[in-house]
């Protein structure tokens, strides 16, 4: 498996993102994350592997997690119900989603964390 970069284009912190990807040497396969949205199957399998609360991988800044009022309706979800909202909708994942060749999973850039990840 090849390192994974979910996105969203036009997205700013993912192109910022992408662009130090670039300037690392990464290679990756990149993926639109509004046109090939994560299954509930693939988002359980990277919460897994992230040890990061499941509430991470939601983009909390999105419009769609506001206008769903999805602050409020969180905490009485299951975590299963969480999972099938998050691959109802790409646009609601957290991004950029960075999957690394070992399995590590970092929602969200932070250069430092990518670095680390990468074995940069």
């Amino acid at each position: 498996m090849s390192t994974q970069f979910i996105e969203y284009p036009k997205c700013t912190t993912c192109k910022k993102a992408k662009k130090w990807l670039e300037e690392q040497g990464v290679s990756f396969a990149d993926r639109h994350i509004a046109e090939h949205a994560p299954t509930a199957e693939e988002l359980h399998r990277w919460w897994q592997a992230s040890g990061l609360p499941l509430k991470r991988f939601f983009n909390t800044c999105g419009m769609k997690y506001r206008e769903l009022n999805l602050a409020a309706k969180l905490a009485e979800m299951t975590e299963e119900e969480q999972l099938q909202l998050l691959a109802s909708d790409g646009m609601l994942v957290k991004r950029p989603l960075l999957i690394t060749e070992d399995g590590s999973v970092i929602p969200g850039f932070k250069a430092e964390a990518w670095s680390q990840a990468l074995g940069k």
